[in-house]
């Protein structure tokens, strides 16, 4: 079977299952009955990468790439460079904690299952200085080398040197076990959860939660209810811990299940850098526009977004100029699809002298995949806002309240023909605006038009 070919060259039940495209949970289940011992699987072993990834780290690779060259995901990385081991559906951290993958609870491993000295002596990440290491220190200064020399050696800073022989040294003597002692001793240890045991507090936050309180909520009543008394004092995010890792044996699930969100997990957020781009055209981000956009000093440049019907059916576009507040609308009465918006904004923005073709900002709106396409038909660049920062097109958000005046919330706004909007935007365009010196758009427009 060619299964078997596999695994007798890899050694990995998982890593053989995955070249011949086969379940690893059926992989692992050929494996045991066959009377085999496999690597990397249910805890029968080490990861074959695992050797590889320490040696790229200590040479200096990143977590990510060394992760990526071993094929192994980067939380496996991370708990392998923090000394964590995987066993029984649980984690267990070298200070002790054992946290359960399925339900979230952190206990502590009875005294015969904690983490041994030799664990504690393992390379935890790079930053640390390991017991071979400072082995090498204490030969190197008995030979009378300099800590320059010995950071040569190590790879590492001579003010690392320095500051271990300076803290851990006895009576001017560098003895390394004794200093490894000394190192794990003084590692941070675990301590029993603040909310985990009965009384006031805890009592106080249960209450609190099932009122639908936040927990910053009720961090700040505590302040306010016990002034004086600082042993009723929580942090937010230890109410969260108490929830989230420990579910169980911190508050009970029933509060947990009061929060707003309903959620007994934390909801990983992604990272900027990880974010798959909305557009298949690459988006120009508004921190690269021109710095004369951003003092309105210079007119021409644009702000726009959509205003949307009931059921999202129909749509009318907005576009207000920076510098004068001038409102120009578009009509959408059959959608707001990326062409659609395309087809309108092209000939609204065509109709303007090139002078005041500039700039147009815009949010991150699905309407505007096609903004590349708008770009080489008007000559006009798109910047777009950062997520969730409706402040960046301040002009527009508020040019949009406006117009729900005229086009409420809920309504259909395919009823509205383009007379109706131009009649709309002449009346917007022609009220005299506080920021402008009680002139109004229309007024700064025409200044513009006649002395250029």
């Amino acid at each position: 079977m060619r299964f078997f070919e596999v695994f007798d060259r890899v050694g990995s039940a998982t890593l053989a299952a995955r070249e011949v495209g086969l379940s690893r949970h059926t992989a692992a289940g050929w494996v045991r009955q066959a009377g085999l011992r496999s690597v990397g699987v249910g805890g029968w072993g080490p990861h074959p990468g695992k050797g590889e990834y320490q040696r790229l780290r200590r040479a200096g690779v990143s977590r990510r790439r060394a992760a990526e060259q071993v094929g192994v995901n980067e939380r496996t990385a991370r708990d392998w460079d923090g000394g964590v081991r995987k066993t029984r559906g649980a984690r267990i951290y070298p200070d002790g904690r054992r946290v359960d993958y399925k339900t979230g609870v952190t206990t502590l491993v009875r005294a015969h299952e904690m983490v041994s000295l030799a664990a504690l002596e393992a390379e935890l990440d790079r930053r640390f200085l390991t017991l071979a290491e400072r082995e090498t220190i204490a030969d190197l200064r008995r030979q009378n080398a300099s800590l320059r020399e010995i950071g040569r050696q190590l790879g590492r800073p001579a003010s690392t040197i320095k500051r271990e022989l300076d803290r851990r040294s006895v009576d001017g003597v560098y003895r390394p076990y004794a200093a490894q002692r000394a190192w794990a001793k003084s590692r941070a240890r675990p301590k029993a959860a603040k909310l985990a045991a009965d009384g006031p507090l805890r009592e106080f936050v249960a209450a609190k939660l099932a009122q639908r309180w936040s927990p910053e909520q009720v961090c700040h009543a505590l302040v306010e209810d016990f002034p004086h008394d600082e042993s009723m004092r929580v942090s937010t995010e230890t109410i969260y811990q108490a929830i989230y890792v420990q579910a169980r044996g911190g508050l009970r699930r029933e509060v947990a299940d009061a929060l707003r969100t309903g959620r007994t997990r934390r909801k990983p957020h992604t990272s900027p850098d990880q974010r798959t781009s909305r557009f298949v055209d690459e988006m120009v981000m508004i921190c690269e526009r021109p710095a004369e956009v951003e003092d309105r000093a210079v007119p021409g440049h644009w702000e726009g977004d959509l205003i949307v019907g009931t059921g999202s059916a129909s749509a009318i576009v907005t576009l207000v100029e920076r510098s004068t507040r001038y409102v120009m609308l578009g009509h959408l009465p059959g959608g707001h699809s990326a062409e659609e918006v395309r087809d309108v904004l092209v000939p609204l923005i065509t109709t303007l002298p090139d002078h005041l073709r500039g700039s147009l900002t815009w949010d991150q709106g699905c309407e505007m995949a096609a903004h590349k396409q708008f770009t080489i038909a008007t000559g006009v660049p798109v910047y777009f806002c950062d997520p969730h920062s409706p402040w960046q097109r301040g002009s527009n958000e508020n040019t949009n309240g406006l117009l729900r005046q005229y086009f409420p919330k809920g309504t259909d706004l395919s009823i509205h023909s383009p007379a109706d909007l131009e009649h709309v935007a002449q009346q917007l365009n022609g009220r005299p605006r506080k920021t402008l010196g009680w002139r109004t758009p229309a007024e700064r427009l025409r200044d513009l038009l006649t002395t250029t």
